[in-house]
C-alpha cells in the first residue's frame, strides 16, 4: 500500500487531449479512470482502492487545483473498480469543520455503491477508522447517452402523473416473476405496464432511487426507511433494488427504457435538501461532511460554536448557495438524464434549494444554472414548495419552467369531499388555482388528493385520524371508524373515492395519483407510511377494487377525450368557455357564491382567471359532524371555441357535496352521462332537464 500515486499510475491533472473542466466522481478514460472531488479545507486527500472481497489495495494522493478541485488520473483502473476517500484536514466541528482521515468517505458523485452501512459509534466517534462499517464507491463506464428520439417528451397538459414506490409497486404482485418483486427488474413488468397505460397514465414518477441508507435509530428498533428519504450517494441508484448480484445501474436503465417503448416517462423524487448525515458534532461521517461540512450544509451560530440550520427537519440542510453543492447537484442531474434516461425530477423540499440569506428566492443561483443547462432544457421539473424554515412556503414562486406540487389543491378537494370546502375553494381547485399560478400557465399546477406522505384516497374516507397519530387528514370515515361491513358505509365511501380521483383527473392542470389509490390501497389508516414494508403494505394486487381501477381510467379517457379539461392557457374572466351553475341550474351569481357553508373565502378562480385568494386557513377542522345543508351542487361548464383548436364535446361538471338524495337541473341542452360516482362503471345515458342524484357525489356529462 502506497501513500503516493506514482506506484499506481498516472497522477497528472488533465486527461491527455482533453481541456474540459474535469466532471466530478470517476469518469473512465482511454486508459484508466480519473477521481474528481472537491474540498475548500482539505490539506490532503487520499483515493483508497478496494478489491472487490473486501481489503484495501492501494492509496493514491490527489492534487489539489486552484478552486477547490482536486483530482488524480489512475491508469488500469476500469469499470467496477470499488473505492473510496479519506481527507486530512480541519476537524473542529465548533468552526464547521469535519474532516477525519481515519473516516472513509463515499464519493459524493459516485455513480454506484456496494455493501451496506453498519450503525456504530465508530461513524461519529474521532480518529476511529470507519472503514469496516462503510459503503464502498464503484467505477461506472457509462453506456452511451439516452437518445431524445427515444423518450416520450409528452406535453404538459397530456400529462398523467402517477407516484410510484419501486417496492410497494410489485412486492405483492401475483404475475410478476418472485425474485423481480419489489426491484427495478420487476418496475416495468408487463402487467405493470398494462395497467398503466389502461390507466392512461403518462408518466411514472418513482420515490427516491438515489441510493439511500436508514436512520441510525430506525436500525436500533429493527426497522428500516423504506421511502428512501435519506441519501447518501445523490448520482447512484439504490443498490437494494437489483436484482440477487445484479447492477442497479444496467437494471434501471433498461426499466426505463421499457417505460419508453410504451409511451410513459421516468421522473425522479431527488432528495438533494439534505443528506443522511445528520447533524454536525453527533451524526456520522460518510461522504459530504467529512470533504468540506461548511461548504456543503447550512449553518448559524450557536452557543459558541456553528449548528445546522436545519429547515429541513431531517438534522441538516443543504446549502445552494456554495458553488461546489451546486455543480454537484447540477452534474449528477445531467447524469440521470443521459446515462439513465431520465425524463423528470420532483425535487423535495425545493424550497431549501432556492433559500438566500433571507428565505427562498426566483432569483437563486441554482435555478438559473439549472436553466443554463441545456442537458436539462426538455427535462420536466417539479418542485415540492416548501421547507420547514421560517418563509418557507413558497407555493406559486418558481419561475417558469417549473411545475408545483399544489397542497391547496390537496386540501380544497379533500374539504369538499367532506363537506367542509366552500363553493370558491372548489372552483378554484377545479380551475387550475388560477389566483395562485395565473402568471404561468394552467399546467404550473400538479393536482393531487393524496401523495406518499399522508392518508391513501382509501383511508381518506375510511378513518377521522390517524392511528399513528400526527396531523389531522381532512378525512371523514362516513360515520363508523375504519374496516367495516355496513353497507351503507361502503356505499357512501366508494362514491367520495370515485369523487377524489375523478376531481383529480378531470380538474384544469397536471392530476397525479398516488400508485395503489386507483385499487383501494390502505396503509390501515396510517399518515406516515415510511417504515411500512412492502412485503405487507404494497399494492393490494390480489385484492384490487378493479371497478374503482376502471372508473378512474374511464375518468382519464375523457380528459383525453376532451381538449377543453387539458387547456394550458387562462380563460379570461367572464368567457363563455367557462360558465358556472348552481343547482337550479342558474348561473351561480355572489350570493350562490359565499352562502356555502365554512368559513368565507376569497373568488378562488371561478371564472377561470380571476384575480383571487384562496381561502384555505392553517388550521384543520375537524369533520363535520352536522353536515349542513348546502346549495344543492355547483356546476362548472367548459366550453370548446373551435376557433382557437379547441376539440371534442363541451364537459359539465356536476359537484353535490352536501348528503341525501336531491335534483340538480341541468344547463340548458341534451347531456350524456359519462361519469357518474353513484355508479362502478360508465354513465346512465342522455339526460335533459333534471337529474336525481345521491350526495356527495360528482357527475360528469357531455354535450350531444
Amino acid at each position: 500500500m502506497s501513500d503516493g500515486g506514482a506506484d499506481s499510475g498516472d497522477v497528472s491533472g488533465d486527461v491527455p487531449g482533453d481541456h474540459t473542466p474535469a466532471r466530478l466522481g470517476a469518469e473512465v478514460t482511454g486508459d484508466g479512470c480519473r477521481f474528481t472531488v472537491h474540498s475548500g479545507v482539505a490539506e490532503r486527500i487520499e483515493l483508497c482502492l478496494f478489491d472487490a472481497d473486501g481489503p484495501e489495495s492501494d492509496r493514491v494522493d490527489l492534487v489539489p487545483g486552484d478552486d477547490g478541485t482536486w483530482h488524480v488520473d489512475v491508469s488500469a483502473v476500469g469499470h467496477g473498480q470499488r473505492y473510496g476517500f479519506r481527507v486530512h484536514g480541519p476537524g473542529d466541528p465548533a468552526s464547521g469543520h469535519a474532516c477525519d482521515p481515519a473516516k472513509l468517505l463515499v464519493d459524493p458523485a459516485a455513480r454506484r455503491v456496494v455493501g451496506d452501512l453498519v450503525w456504530n459509534a465508530e461513524l461519529v466517534t474521532p480518529g476511529v477508522d470507519s472503514a469496516p462499517y462503510v459503503p464502498r464507491s464503484v467505477v461506472v463506464a457509462p453506456g452511451p447517452p439516452v437518445a431524445a428520439a427515444d423518450r416520450p417528451r409528452t406535453e404538459w397538459a397530456d400529462t398523467v402523473v402517477y407516484e410510484a414506490h419501486v417496492g410497494h409497486l410489485t412486492a405483492r404482485h401475483g404475475l410478476v416473476p418472485v425474485d423481480h418483486r419489489g426491484r427495478y427488474a420487476g418496475l416495468a413488468a408487463d402487467p405493470v405496464l398494462d395497467h398503466l397505460q389502461r390507466l392512461g397514465v403518462t408518466a411514472v414518477e418513482l420515490l427516491p432511487v438515489q441510493h439511500f441508507v436508514s436512520e441510525s435509530f430506525l436500525s436500533e428498533d429493527g426497522r428500516r426507511n423504506v421511502w428512501g428519504y435519506n441519501p447518501l450517494a445523490w448520482g447512484a441508484p439504490h443498490a437494494g433494488y437489483a436484482s440477487a448480484g445484479g447492477d442497479p445501474v444496467s437494471e434501471l436503465r433498461a426499466a426505463i427504457r421499457r417505460f419508453h417503448d410504451v409511451g410513459i416517462e421516468v421522473w425522479l423524487d431527488v432528495v438533494y435538501n439534505h443528506t443522511c448525515e445528520g447533524s454536525l458534532g453527533s451524526g456520522p461521517i460518510l461522504s459530504w461532511r467529512g470533504f468540506d461540512n461548511a461548504a456543503t450544509y447550512r449553518l448559524l451560530p450557536g452557543e459558541g460554536s456553528l449548528v445546522d440550520d436545519d429547515v429541513t427537519g431531517c438534522g441538516n440542510a443543504i446549502d445552494a448557495r456554495s458553488p461546489w453543492i451546486r455543480r454537484l447537484i447540477i452534474e449528477t442531474l445531467v447524469r440521470w438524464v443521459d446515462e439513465l434516461g431520465v425524463d423528470g425530477f420532483r425535487f423535495d423540499l425545493a424550497s431549501t434549494l432556492i433559500r438566500g440569506d433571507d428565505g427562498p428566492t426566483a432569483d437563486h443561483p441554482w435555478l438559473a444554472e439549472v436553466a443554463a443547462r441545456p442537458e436539462l432544457a426538455e427535462v420536466k421539473l417539479v418542485a415540492e414548495p416548501w421547507d420547514t424554515g421560517m418563509g418557507g412556503y413558497a407555493l406559486g414562486r418558481f419561475p417558469e419552467p417549473w411545475r408545483e406540487w399544489n397542497d391547496r389543491f390537496r386540501d380544497d378537494v379533500r374539504d369538499l369531499v367532506r363537506a367542509h370546502a366552500t363553493w370558491p375553494a372548489a372552483a378554484s381547485a377545479l380551475t387550475a388555482s388560477a389566483s395562485t399560478f395565473g402568471g404561468r400557465e394552467p399546467t404550473a399546477t400538479l393536482n393531487a388528493v393524496a401523495f406518499h406522505d399522508g392518508f391513501t384516497v382509501r383511508d381518506l374516507v375510511s378513518y377521522d385520524s390517524p392511528v399513528d397519530g400526527g396531523h389531522g387528514q381532512r378525512s371523514w370515515n362516513g360515520g363508523i371508524e375504519g374496516p367495516t361491513a355496513d353497507a351503507g358505509v361502503l356505499a357512501h365511501r366508494r362514491r367520495r373515492q370515485r369523487m377524489l380521483l375523478g376531481l383529480t383527473l378531470l380538474a384544469q392542470g397536471v392530476p397525479q395519483l398516488s400508485s395503489g389509490d386507483e385499487i383501494g390501497r390502505t396503509q390501515g389508516g396510517r399518515a406516515d407510511g415510511y417504515t411500512l414494508e412492502p412485503d405487507q403494505w404494497g399494492l393490494p394486487w390480489q385484492d384490487a377494487d378493479w371497478d374503482l381501477a376502471a372508473w378512474a381510467a374511464a375518468a382519464a379517457a375523457l380528459r383525453r377525450e376532451c381538449s377543453v379539461l387539458r387547456r394550458n392557457e387562462w380563460v379570461p374572466p367572464h368567457d363563455p368557455r367557462i360558465q358556472w351553475f348552481d343547482g337550479a341550474g342558474e348561473p351561480m351569481d355572489d350570493e350562490a357564491w359565499n352562502g356555502s357553508p365554512a368559513a368565507p373565502a376569497a373568488d378562488g378562480g371561478r371564472s377561470g382567471g380571476d384575480e383571487a385568494v384562496d381561502g384555505r386557513g392553517d388550521e384543520v377542522a375537524g369533520p363535520d359532524d352536522s353536515h349542513p345543508e348546502w346549495p344543492p351542487a355547483l356546476q362548472v361548464l367548459f366550453r370548446p371555441d373551435p376557433n382557437l383548436g379547441e376539440r371534442g364535446p363541451a364537459v359539465l361538471l356536476v359537484v353535490v357535496a352536501g348528503e341525501g338524495e336531491r335534483q340538480v337541473a341541468l344547463p340548458s341542452g341534451e347531456w350524456q352521462v359519462r361519469l357518474d360516482a353513484q355508479r362502478p362503471r360508465g354513465g346512465t345515458g342522455i339526460r335533459a332537464g333534471a337529474v336525481t342524484v345521491t350526495g356527495p357525489t360528482l357527475l360528469a356529462l357531455t354535450g350531444v
